[in-house]
């Protein structure tokens, strides 16, 4: 059975502080967390897009590269 609960982090502690008590759930149970941090961006296509072109990598179309790769292994 899973459950949402939202806690903070208190990386001074190294604890979770619950923003309320879960029923059922006593002191020191086992329990397992996923952490999601707000803080988290997800860059939109054009942001990677970008970020390819800076890096001055060597580009070219899907066949291009395929066809070069064959070529190599010949």
């Amino acid at each position: 059975m899973g459950r949402v609960v939202i806690a903070e982090y208190d990386a001074a502690q190294n604890a979770l502080r619950l923003a309320e008590p879960v029923p059922g759930l006593k002191d020191h149970d086992k329990v397992r967390v996923a952490i999601e941090s707000s803080e988290v961006r997800r860059s939109a296509p054009a942001d990677a897009l970008a970020r390819l072109q800076s890096l001055n990598a060597p580009t070219g179309d899907i066949d291009q590269l395929l066809a070069e790769i064959e070529a190599g292994r010949r």
